[in-house]
């Protein structure tokens, strides 16, 4: 199966990208937000069951709750529209039905290595938050767009910072939060995504980031119609003559140097973000 079949149900990624992932894998199926975490919990209980269930078909040891655990997947994956094993998962349910436990082992055989990885995803991402390894997801997802949802936070101005160490981005919202709805990015490769959901009024980009840098952010966010001038801030370790130069030639207003000063951070934030 090809890989790529994977990047749409990607948990360790969903959950990298914290609420704005959630919301945007939300919409896509068409409900709230609230709902699909309460499914996603779910999935993530039954997913071990599962991949039981899958080894049991495979050697042809199966006995009714299997046949439940595979059913209850396919439920919340079509209702997710994580469609990927469904047709099969469809194949070996209606083999087992028939008694032909030889067709379903065979198709069980036929997804087992994959939905291995698709369960190894899903208990990676289980750890990591339990373990509370990535500070966009110590508290629940849940939590956080409830927090960002207040009606306090709806008339603060947006702010996007992009930068993919989550420490820079937690230091960043504590401190611009108070003041500023503030949206945090770690993974630069999703910003058009991104903004096609939010609506910063200004973007706080990290310089060097994997997969794509600072500046080549700047094309993929004036591309956009109501980003032809909004203001863009550097926040970075590079504060050489000419990284800055290329910076302002691209048409960021403002460099801030790391480590940098709060109040300093304030200051350029409040003088651009009102321009």
């Amino acid at each position: 199966m090809d890989n790529a079949k994977y990047e749409y149900f990607d948990l360790s990624s969903l959950l990298e990208v914290g609420d704005l992932g959630m919301r945007q894998f939300a919409e896509k199926s068409e409900m709230s937000v609230e709902e699909y975490s309460e499914i996603l919990s779910e999935l993530l209980r039954l997913a071990p069951d599962a991949q039981r269930a899958l080894s049991r078909f495979t050697a042809m040891d199966v006995d009714r709750e299997d046949y439940r655990s595979l059913d209850n997947m396919v439920v919340l994956m079509g209702s997710i529209e994580c469609n990927i094993f469904i047709p099969t998962l469809y194949d070996i349910l209606g083999a087992y039905e028939k008694g032909n436990w030889r067709l379903a082992s065979h198709h069980a055989k036929a997804i087992s290595d994959s939905f291995t990885m698709f369960s190894s995803q899903i208990d990676k991402a289980k750890r990591t938050v339990e373990a509370e390894e990535m500070p966009e997801t110590s508290i629940s997802l849940k939590k956080q767009i409830i927090q960002l949802d207040k009606q306090e936070g709806r008339n603060k101005k947006v702010i996007l910072a992009v930068d993919d160490s989550p420490i820079i981005l937690k230091s960043v919202s504590a401190l611009l939060s108070d003041t500023y709805k503030v949206y945090t990015l770690p993974k630069p490769a999703m910003i058009q995504d991104i903004l096609n959901k939010i609506k910063p009024e200004l973007f706080l980009l990290d310089y060097l980031m994997p997969e794509i840098n600072g500046f080549e952010l700047i094309p993929i966010i004036r591309n956009f119609d109501e980003h032809k001038d909004t203001p863009i801030v550097f926040l970075t370790s590079e504060g050489t003559i000419e990284v800055v130069k290329e910076a302002l030639s691209l048409g960021a207003k403002d460099f801030i140097i790391k480590p940098f000063n709060p109040d300093m951070l304030r200051e350029k934030i409040a003088k651009h973000i009102l321009s």
